[in-house]
């Protein structure tokens, strides 16, 4: 006889399952990964069997797992593979830390750090440092005179201000093939030098992806794939501890990412669902026969993609054209760095829409950054109908009403980057657009109420679903101290509606996950604080008690 008992059952909740009531129940059940009853926790409990694990909430808030639709999750893991400079106040500070690598180094061996300055954002640097300056090349060469050093710039988009600045000694130098007569390989870059012509040993670029450290420093220790495996492992209970349980990287896949889930995967290590968007390389090649390649490709790009409930990669990550700084950077690859995605993937812009109507041919899913390329989709609509594809634009910025008119016409989807374009940055859009079009800047309002659905993400600035979920609500501004177009602001139930089922149907999993109802996958958070009811300041401080992927507890706070 069947065993009926539930194997795991949540009470005592304010559980919102964001059903299309937005139901407020007391319990969930759920056996194997899906979700078997929900009610009142005196009917639920009836499930209840000998060996049925029971997560009693404490009459806290319960929802659906968050969804991240633009994470770049791998990388939380990785800030620790290299020494940390953080809490560094002087120059001095920083090379007593060198030298203290120095002393546990073998002679020759590289010396790589993170940046200086603090993470997440490394704000007000060198100004961070008491002498208001980086270290030189010549102080690095006493600090470790027997080893190349090489003191790492941020990856740009954590704190979205140029220039990024990394430091190298001699030795370092030398081996890079650097001297006081190098012309630097792109116009973005710029090897420093003294009053005397030498070089200082800081190097400025001002990009927001590092190209020295991929195009010069290739000799020196990157991320390893046991690094990246380890990390995404990390990376993973850190996102879950924020109560996410699925993510999009809708940025892109390069193979090196790929195999680093697909590893985690294999050993049934993952604590979060992926859906990766592939990356392609195409080395800035002009002659692509893109209508052959992406037939080939259709088998596991198209539709859905490859790949089951855990991991699944499909569709095709696209942006116009390939830059010096883009080719120089890919002289590393398939290394990629903090990326994870190909810098090479651009398409020749006067090629661009004839690769998406190929892609829309095949029935390949393209993401893209940027409402620029809604006119390329209407070009290609004319040609290929896409309104049921589910194309992707990321990094949600600025949007006028007519751009919102042509993505509700192309089935177009969306998600956010309100780290970036209200949080850190809405106060300079404010300043530039001025007031006639204050309600362009992250328009969510208006794109929800046009019909366009709208996933919220972090782009690991800082990991937590809930400062974004915080930022539609509030629409704050750090700098400003005050709100940005807050007639965009979303209600409490919207907004968790976006970090959730919108999310799933950002992947077409909205008949799989994203809510809390019969048959669903059992993707569950109890949290520290409930963000429908709680002082609004407070969500953004919100983390997870308990989460529960496919009902099974793969964080608990006090076991952490």
């Amino acid at each position: 006889m069947p065993d009926l008992h539930a194997d795991l059952i949540v009470t005592n909740g304010r559980i919102a399952t964001v059903d299309p009531s937005n139901r407020i129940v007391e319990a969930v059940a759920s056996k194997g990964e899906r979700i078997v009853a929900l009610g009142r926790a005196a009917e639920v409990a009836a499930l209840a069997g000998p060996d049925t694990r029971i997560v009693d909430a404490g009459g806290r808030a319960v929802i659906p797992g968050l969804f991240d639709g633009h994470a770049h999750m791998d990388r939380e893991g990785l800030k620790g593979v290299f020494p940390s400079l953080e809490g560094c106040r002087s120059v001095d500070d920083v090379l007593a830390r060198i030298r203290a690598l120095a002393k546990d180094a073998a002679p020759g061996e590289w010396i790589v750090t993170m940046p200086v300055g603090d993470p997440p954002y490394y704000w007000n640097v060198p100004g961070c440092l008491k002498e208001g300056r980086f270290p030189t090349r010549a102080e690095l060469d006493e600090a470790a005179p027997d080893n190349p050093v090489y003191i790492r710039p941020i990856w740009g988009f954590w704190r979205h201000q140029m220039p990024l600045e990394s430091v190298a000694n001699s030795a370092a130098l030398d081996l890079a093939g650097i001297s006081r007569t190098t012309v630097p390989a792109t116009p973005t870059m710029e090897f420093e030098k003294g009053a005397d012509g030498e070089l200082t040993g800081l190097i400025r670029e001002m990009t927001f992806m590092p190209v020295a450290e991929l195009g010069y420093f290739r000799m020196a220790p990157r991320f390893t794939a046991n690094d990246r495996v380890a990390g995404l492992k990390k990376a993973m209970r850190i996102y879950n501890s924020t109560g996410t349980t699925s993510v999009l990287e809708e940025h892109g896949a390069a193979q090196e990412l790929i195999e680093t889930y697909q590893a985690v995967h294999a050993a049934g290590a993952a604590t979060v669902r992926a859906h990766l968007v592939f990356s392609p390389a195409w080395g800035g090649a002009q002659g692509i026969e893109y209508a052959t390649v992406l037939r080939n490709w259709t088998a596991w790009l198209g539709r859905k993609g490859l790949g089951d409930d855990w991991l699944r990669v499909g569709g095709m990550f696209t942006d116009t054209g390939i830059d010096a700084d883009a080719t120089f950077r890919a002289t590393a690859a398939p290394y990629t760095g903090w990326s994870g995605f190909n810098y090479d993937n651009g398409v020749p812009q006067n090629r661009m829409v004839e690769f998406m109507v190929e892609a829309a041919r095949n029935d390949i899913r393209l993401a893209v950054i940027g409402p620029r390329f809604l006119e390329m989709f209407e070009a290609v609509n004319r040609e290929v109908p896409i309104s049921d594809k589910r194309w992707i634009i990321g990094h949600l910025d600025v949007l006028n009403d007519e751009q919102i008119r042509k993505a509700a016409d192309l089935g177009v989807v969306m998600t956010t980057h309100t780290n970036r374009y209200i949080y850190k940055h809405g106060h300079i859009l404010r300043e530039e657009l001025g007031p006639e079009r204050l309600n362009d800047i992250a328009p969510i309002r208006r794109l929800l109420d046009a019909g366009v659905n709208v996933g919220l993400a972090t782009d690991n600035v800082p990991t937590t679903l809930f400062y974004p979920l915080w930022h539609t609500v509030s629409r704050w501004n750090m700098i400003s101290e005050d709100r940005i177009a807050p007639d965009q602001a979303l209600s409490r139930d919207d907004a968790l509606r976006c970090a959730t089922l919108n999310g799933a149907y950002l992947t077409f999993e909205e008949d799989r996950k994203g809510s809390l109802e019969d048959g669903k996958l059992a993707d569950m958070v109890v949290l520290s604080d409930d963000p429908l009811t709680c002082a609004e300041e407070d969500i953004k401080d919100i983390v997870a008690e308990t989460t529960v992927v496919g009902g099974r507890v793969v964080y608990e706070r006090g076991a952490a």
